[in-house]
């Protein structure tokens, strides 16, 4: 955990007023981050020191038997640290990731927390203004609403048959055709996969987007208005969580963002494009909210500023999503404005 040389004083200041993580029992090789930063395991990792207060990120992957650079698929929470906290995890081998460590241990590494200094690498200080501009918007208030119950995020969500499949019968009772049977075209072979969902507790708890634009009972010509300015939808959204402060959208915008970029969660980014269109393309609602639209640009700064390049041509090259739902954003700015 390489990372810049901090003054004798200040690193000492930070040591003791800082929070503490420490991980007890991660096998070397395991990949281990805390917000923007990721290092590979070593034999004398611990955990992590001076740590600022605030909202962070923790994530792992576990390494592949046999060494080699593969990982597992990335696991994270997030942690809300006080000042001088020490959060204490253990290494779970069956689930490939960390979890809490028994009552009481946080307070006897308290007390040894500095026989335990050789083996805590610092916090990346370096990292830090880009994190605190990723999620300047989520409060450990928003992070309790949106993250899964059990508040672990994993890159593959684990999931389960929507019904039960595994013997003969059950096909039968649902007019499917047995395993063995022939399938004769991609069509088919689709149709046969059984129906996932994922396990209760695991998914992450977004705001439901509306999937119809406009109001029931609309007439075609309120149909064609409301499918090109997305206001509707956008109050639709926030009524359902955000009536009372609607600026935390932004928390759940971030929120999706930072569980894509750095927990890998491909069902975060569809969420993030599905969440930014209705944004983008809500000119109506500029007027009302034009705090929200003031710092959604600050936001869009900052994420867009992440996406590295390949990823952004690849965006680029399928459906055009961020040219032609950002083309909308400064044209309503300048007509709500």
């Amino acid at each position: 955990m390489a990372a810049p040389r901090l003054e004798p004083e200040l690193a000492r200041q930070l040591f003791f007023e800082g929070a503490a993580v420490v991980v007890l029992g991660v096998p070397e090789g395991t990949e281990f981050g805390i917000d923007y930063s990721t290092w590979t395991v070593g034999p004398r990792f611990r955990g992590v020191k001076m740590i600022p207060p605030g909202l962070h990120f923790l994530h792992c992957s576990a390494g592949r038997a046999g060494g080699g650079r593969e990982t597992g698929p990335r696991t994270g929470c997030f942690l809300s640290l006080q000042r001088r906290e020490v959060r204490v995890l253990r290494w779970d081998p069956a689930g490939e990731a960390v979890g809490l460590a028994a009552a009481g241990e946080a307070e006897a590494f308290r007390e040894n927390l500095q026989e335990m200094d050789p083996f805590l690498g610092p916090y990346p200080y370096e990292t830090l203004k880009k994190w605190v501009s990723l999620t300047s918007f989520i409060s450990e208030a928003a992070v309790k609403k949106l993250q899964p119950e059990s508040g672990w995020i994993c890159a593959f969500s684990e999931v389960l048959p929507v019904v039960a499949g595994r013997h003969t019968q059950d096909r039968v009772e649902q007019h499917l055709p047995r395993f063995d049977a022939e399938c004769r075209s991609y069509a088919e072979g689709m149709a046969r996969l059984p129906q996932m969902k994922p396990r209760a507790g695991t998914e992450i708890r977004f705001t439901e987007l509306p999937k119809q634009m406009y109001p029931d009972g609309a007439t075609p010509e309120e149909i064609t208005r409301h499918s090109m300015d997305l206001s509707y939808a956008l109050e639709k959204v926030i009524s359902q969580r955000y009536a009372s402060q609607p600026l935390d959208v932004l928390a759940e915008l971030q929120f999706a963002f930072v569980c894509f970029l750095i927990g890998n969660v491909y069902d975060a980014f569809e969420h993030w494009k599905r969440l930014l269109n209705i944004l983008c393309r809500s000119e109506d609602a500029i007027g009302k909210y034009q705090d929200l639209y003031i710092n959604l640009i600050s936001v869009l700064y900052h994420q867009l500023g992440e996406i590295p390049a390949d990823f952004f041509v690849d965006i680029i090259s399928q459906d055009n999503f961020l040219t032609s739902t950002l083309q909308f954003l400064p044209m309503e700015m300048s007509s709500g404005s």
